[in-house]
């Protein structure tokens, strides 16, 4: 089954918890210096917010799978769809150690399909995405960590 993620910038990350908190009714699951995640059911999605000096904004969007085959499935959608699409294997990103399939979309916002494999104690970074577009937090054009 697959769960939407969004991750959104933020300038105040104590400010957007308590709000955020209140919105979904839930506390975040992962609480960090510069980040926090909310793994909701209803909806099921994969919200995460982080104050990490960027624009605050939407930084990227993406579909987060349960299992290697189901992110298989979803690189082939990608592909299919003419897609620029970059693989980052045991990608250490957002507190998390993951697969991932990164592209951008045709307004430039980044996406990522990605299968989480274990939790991770930093931060991290991802790999180089071809685009001119703003590089988002854990996208492949940033610089994260």
């Amino acid at each position: 089954m697959k769960r939407f993620h969004i991750h959104i910038a933020v300038d105040d990350l104590q400010r957007n918890i308590a709000f955020y908190s209140a919105l979904f009714q839930a506390e975040p699951g992962v609480i960090q210096e510069d980040y926090a995640k909310w793994m909701l059911d209803d909806p099921r999605i994969n919200f995460a917010i982080s104050s990490r000096g960027r624009k605050p904004g939407l930084d990227h969007l993406g579909i987060q799978v349960e299992s290697g085959q189901e992110l298989e499935n979803v690189q082939q959608v990608l592909t299919a769809a003419a897609l620029p699409v970059i693989e980052q294997k045991q990608a250490a990103c957002c507190y998390a150690e993951s697969d991932k399939y990164w592209t951008v979309d045709p307004q430039g916002i980044a996406w990522e399909a990605f299968h989480s494999l274990k939790g991770i104690p930093l931060f991290g970074k991802d790999a180089a995405l071809p685009t001119d577009q703003a590089a988002s937090c854990c996208s492949p054009s940033a610089q994260c960590g």
